[in-house]
């Protein structure tokens, strides 16, 4: 993972970036106009300890970076989500059990800068979704966000625009409110 990770202190907020941003490319590589994308996190280390076969089933480099790093991370991508007519209605009926280490979340949406909102059109939503689809300064945006029972969250975000690997951006707090409904889905 390598820069991204590389100016994090603290080695659970690391090993969750790491996760994030892997998360992130392993969902790009099925290109854009995604569905939502829901992963568990689990702690490497303890996930092969409780269950051996697994060690078997994980590839060398990740068996031996979980040996030398007690927070690395596995993600196990969430098949089968309740249908949801909205995100916040997903994260709403999912929980996790205590084996759940975290929890990470990919989504795409379209963002506008703030100055080219306030001409969007607030009591239709079809003629909104229609300035926003329409605008010449939309942005897509794919967001990756995973939080830890212990606290930590990050978050990566890729723009359609700017679609690479080493352009993709990440902070511990780049979506408050999708980290705080996340975190939610561990409590």
């Amino acid at each position: 993972m390598g820069g991204m990770a590389s100016g994090i202190d603290d080695p659970a907020t690391k090993a969750l970036a790491v996760a994030v941003h892997e998360i992130e490319r392993h969902v790009a590589k099925g290109g854009w106009d995604g569905p939502v994308r829901v992963f568990a996190l689990v702690r490497t280390a303890t996930a092969m300890a409780t269950d051996p076969e697994l060690a078997a089933q994980l590839p060398g480099p990740v068996r031996v970076a979980a040996e030398g790093d007690a927070h690395h991370l596995t993600s196990v991508e969430q098949e089968g989500l309740p249908s949801a007519d909205s995100l916040e209605q997903l994260l709403g009926v999912l929980a996790w059990p205590d084996t759940v280490d975290g929890a990470a979340v990919v989504v795409e949406r379209v963002v506008l800068p703030p100055a080219a909102e306030s001409g969007m059109p607030t009591d239709d939503d079809a003629a909104a979704l229609e300035y926003l689809m329409t605008h010449p300064d939309r942005q897509d945006v794919r967001i990756a966000v995973g939080v830890l029972r212990s606290g930590e969250s990050w978050g990566a975000v890729r723009t359609r625009t700017d679609d690479a690997d080493d352009a993709v951006g990440g902070s511990p707090d780049l979506v408050p409110g999708l980290i705080e409904a996340l975190r939610a889905t561990l409590a």
